[in-house]
């Protein structure tokens, strides 16, 4: 299974990664649903990528008390099933790295897909801080 990979010495802090994403998953520009971040670390003098790394087993999945979580069996991702995501918010406290939330105005889990395989913000990527490739 892929999985995508952070090299946080080569991101210059664009967040270009952040609107691919939204633009991919939205329809819109912006970057307050992207689902991945990038934080500014002032006293190191770099730029962190922040991914949800797909974990198993995973703890969202498994807190989810309504099963609208589950991992895609092509590409290994997490899945919504928006049908039966109630915005109880469960896996966002479940997720031990906070890449989870909620989507602001449908109240459903946001959490990385791998856009089917073919992640967005990696294609965006310009400096290859974030990579999609098999695991080690």
């Amino acid at each position: 299974m892929k999985r995508i990979l952070v090299y946080e010495n080569v991101c210059s802090g664009c967040r270009a990664c952040q609107v691919a994403c939204m633009a991919h998953h939205e329809r819109r520009f912006g970057t307050a649903t992207a689902r991945l971040r990038v934080t500014k670390v002032e006293h190191e003098g770099i730029d962190r990528p922040h991914i949800c790394r797909q974990c198993q087993p995973a703890p969202c999945v498994d807190a989810c008390p309504s099963q609208a979580l589950y991992r895609d069996d092509v590409t290994g991702a997490i899945l919504l099933s928006p049908d039966d995501c109630v915005g109880c918010a469960v896996c966002v406290d479940a997720c031990p790295f906070g890449m989870v939330g909620l989507h602001p105005e449908t109240g459903l889990a946001l959490i990385c897909d791998l856009c089917g395989g073919d992640p967005a913000c990696v294609k965006r990527c310009a400096t290859g801080a974030i990579v999609y490739r098999e695991r080690a």
